[in-house]
């Protein structure tokens, strides 16, 4: 490891052990790894080793300008900032790998991600095809079979959408188109969306938004999706025949959102980690429905990366309350 310093001298470190070699211009010092002190050359100069459990991995040299002398309190506070240096370092290079453990997991998702959609799509395709009856007529039996399959390559297909979703978000390759928009726009396409799930399960959705509400600078596809996410779990959750209700409203710079529903609630304890990837509640009303846990957590990933917050509030057998802002858009 070489080190340059300001005078444009070059320090190279040669470990051997528990020692190093200092090569200072023109002079060799040997300087002893075993012990955690500084050690001062003449009065003028102080070399100090930084180690992380015993491995040396990087070099203090201090120097007064000038005629001034390191005095012992000086040794002791410079042996501190080695060792707190010491520790600072060790911590960055944890996160790193962490960091590249995570990278690397979110392209392997990627990857997989990808390679499952053409599968995916061929198989929904004849599906669809043996539906309608183009290779001959099905018996009620065959039937029962292609619903089960197109059930659970629709499940799929959402499971790919959503790992592919969060992939990009966590590698920051998740591009947004934001330009100004109405947020009812957007509503109304979460609404067509969820409307046969809502349906099938008699549920009453209202929606109260104001005409004259500004418009909302965000990605438009992007708004949809964290609209039908909330939608549609807000159907999952709520019993049939209960009620769903979407509200809007201008306060200050920003427009709220809020979706609630009628259903089970959400326990406070749920709440802390509700937001978190792949988290899904041990209540067994919970565990009955279909799911990944990664909805919210992209859901809350989209809102940010918009230039919003999403808050929720719950009470167990009451009903859930989502509530998200948007940023209103600068003429």
């Amino acid at each position: 490891m070489s080190i340059l310093d300001d005078e444009g001298d070059v320090h190279t470190i040669v470990r051997a052990g528990d020692q190093c070699l200092v090569a200072l211009g023109s002079d060799v010092v040997r300087v002893a790894m075993t012990s955690r002190g500084p050690v001062v050359i003449g009065s003028g100069q102080m070399l100090v080793p930084i180690r992380c459990k015993e491995r040396v991995v990087g070099l203090l040299d201090l120097r007064y300008n000038g005629s001034g002398t390191f005095q012992p309190d000086h040794v002791q506070l410079v042996s501190r900032l080695a060792d707190h240096a010491a520790v600072a370092i060790e911590n960055a290079r944890l996160y790193e790998k962490v960091r590249q453990a995570n990278l690397a997991k979110s392209e392997f998702v990627s990857f997989v991600a990808h390679e499952l959609r053409t599968p995916m799509t061929s198989i929904r395709g004849y599906a669809d095809l043996l539906a309608k009856g183009i290779v001959g007529p099905l018996t009620p039996q065959q039937e029962e079979f292609i619903h089960t399959i197109l059930s659970n390559v629709e499940r799929m297909q959402v499971l790919v959408s959503d790992l592919r979703d969060i992939s990009r978000i966590e590698t920051g390759q998740l591009l947004l188109e934001m330009k100004s928009v109405r947020l009812i726009d957007a509503l109304e396409d979460a609404m067509q969306a969820t409307r046969s799930q809502i349906e099938a399960r008699c549920q009453q959705l209202t929606v109260d938004v104001p005409e004259d509400l500004p418009l909302v600078y965000a990605d438009p596809a992007r708004l949809a999706q964290i609209l039908i996410n909330l939608l549609s779990n807000a159907c999952k959750y709520t019993p049939e025949g209960g009620h769903i209700h979407v509200r809007a409203w201008l306060k200050g710079a920003d427009i709220h959102c809020a979706v609630s529903d009628t259903g089970i609630g959400i326990s406070a304890e749920d709440q802390a980690r509700l937001f978190t990837k792949f988290f899904r509640s041990e209540d067994p009303a919970v565990r009955q429905m279909p799911g990944t846990g990664l909805g919210l957590c992209i859901v809350k990933s989209l809102v940010e990366l918009q230039g919003g917050e999403i808050e929720v509030e719950s009470r167990c057998g009451t009903g859930t309350t989502f509530t998200f802002t948007v940023p209103v858009a600068v003429e």
